[in-house]
């Protein structure tokens, strides 16, 4: 075997990219990893955490207001966004070092630059080059802009987390779950929110049902949504608010920001991938088998840069997973199935299974359970906000093949059904179970009104 300077180097300190590194260590294999910005990758720095400090920081406004039917009575609340922000970024700061004294404490060798493949075992770094009897690319995602006039004055999610102060009025373009969850965070921190979306729901690929009571509990906590809408343009005004041109608009309307939210990209660019002959799909992602594998090798991918599941535990499964393979005594498998998914929109969503169209797909008939309720907590607080929950069960075997909620809690109560769908329970084990009273969670297990649907 051709001595390398390491038996592993990675590309990119996200989640997959720092499980694999430290789970091969842990194997006892020779590491490098490489980060170009931060570590900690998109989730950390730019995605999921700061995203949901800022979820919590504009759930305090309702609180405050719910707080009087309680028989609280508190002095008028005020916001200051550079504080939240503040705030956020020393937690970041926190987590980032928290990964690396991790990575350096298993034994990896941490590095920052850009790296650069040169051939199926060279990496070349800051002018240095270090071979690899294999090389791992986990550089995640970046957001994607389209192309149309004045998109040059658009802000992303990236900046969003930074920006000198709160908007005034604010345009958050596109219909998936960073849209939706920005629209809920400005909206509750006091911005005058429109969110515009080319199709007629939002949140493609969810259950319908859940896509319709969304958008309605949205509308309700007064975020204006433009369905069916593009933006044809972005001009900055000299007072420097944007006035954006719409299709179905009569006039421009004016904002202080735009932000776009239109899908992520795999970030693969000045990689030196193509030149290797690396296979890559259509928008960029690194071609990978269920292993990880590339068509070299050598070269390995996992996460979001491989254009499949972009969720932070899904990257995390594919790094142990490769790592495993590479250098443990047996691999560990790294199918993933009834992935639970929730949107931190505001009221929340927690999925998990199938939806109703995915359903059909599959099966030839189906129970349908739905049911729709005013939680507890906004009885005496008189607020109007109703909450879904909804399961779909296969006919014949009663299986239950889907849960689906929109309300409070709606993440942390089907983190719970994901256990039992994934371990095939049926109807009757949800009716067998006790209910946890009062709770929002006990309405999955007091489902008893259904609707039977056929396949023609």
């Amino acid at each position: 075997m051709p001595a390398y300077d390491c038996q592993l180097f990675v590309i990119g300190g996200g989640s997959g990219g720092v499980r694999a590194a430290r789970v091969s260590a842990s194997l006892g294999a020779k590491v490098a990893i490489a980060e170009r910005f931060r570590y900690g990758g998109t989730c950390v720095i730019r995605g999921c955490v700061p995203k949901k400090l800022l979820v919590y920081a504009a759930q305090f406004a309702e609180s405050f207001e719910d707080a009087a039917g309680f028989g609280w009575q508190a002095p008028q609340a005020r916001f200051s966004w550079p504080d939240l922000i503040a705030a956020k970024d020393k937690e970041i700061t926190r987590l980032s070092g928290l990964y690396e004294h991790n990575l350096s404490q298993s034994n990896v060798e941490v590095l920052h630059g850009d790296a650069r493949l040169i051939d199926p075992h060279t990496v070349e770094l800051n002018g240095r080059r270090y071979t690899a009897q294999h090389i791992l690319v986990s550089t995640g995602g970046t957001p994607h802009l389209p192309t149309l006039p004045g998109i040059e004055h658009a802000i992303t999610s990236n900046e969003a987390f930074d920006l000198p102060q709160l908007p005034g009025r604010i345009l958050i373009v596109g219909g998936g779950y960073i849209a939706v969850e920005f629209a809920g965070i400005f909206n509750g921190l006091g911005a005058h929110t429109t969110l515009s979306h080319r199709g007629d729901k939002l949140l493609r690929g969810f259950d319908d049902d859940v896509r319709t009571h969304l958008q309605a509990e949205m509308q309700k906590k007064g975020i204006q949504l433009l369905l069916n809408n593009e933006v044809q343009g972005i001009e900055r005004l000299p007072d420097g608010r944007l006035s954006v041109t719409m299709r179905h608009a009569t006039a421009p309307q004016v904002f202080d920001a735009v932000m776009y939210a239109t899908g992520r990209r795999p970030q693969t660019q000045g990689l030196g991938l193509a030149a290797l002959g690396v296979a890559l799909d259509t928008e960029g992602g690194i071609l990978v088998d269920e292993e990880g594998a590339t068509n070299i090798p050598s070269i390995h991918a996992v996460g979001d840069v491989t254009n499949g599941l972009a969720l932070t535990p899904v990257a995390i499964r594919e790094g142990s997973a490769l790592a495993h393979k590479l250098f443990g005594p047996e691999p560990v498998g790294s199918r993933i199935q009834s992935v639970p998914t929730a949107v931190f929109s505001q009221p929340p969503v927690g999925t998990v299974g199938l939806s109703e169209a995915a359903a059909w797909a599959e099966h030839t008939s189906l129970d349908i359970y739905r049911a729709t309720f005013r939680n507890m907590r906004h009885t005496l607080a008189g607020r109007d906000e109703r909450t879904l929950v909804k399961l779909i069960v296969d006919t014949h075997s009663q299986r239950v093949l889907g849960a689906h909620m929109v309300g409070t809690d709606a993440p942390e109560i089907i983190q719970g059904l994901a256990i039992a769908i994934r371990m095939g329970a049926t109807k009757a084990d949800f009716d067998a179970t006790v209910a946890l009273h009062p709770s929002a969670a006990e309405e999955f297990v007091t489902l008893k009104d259904k609707v039977t649907l056929t396949r023609p």
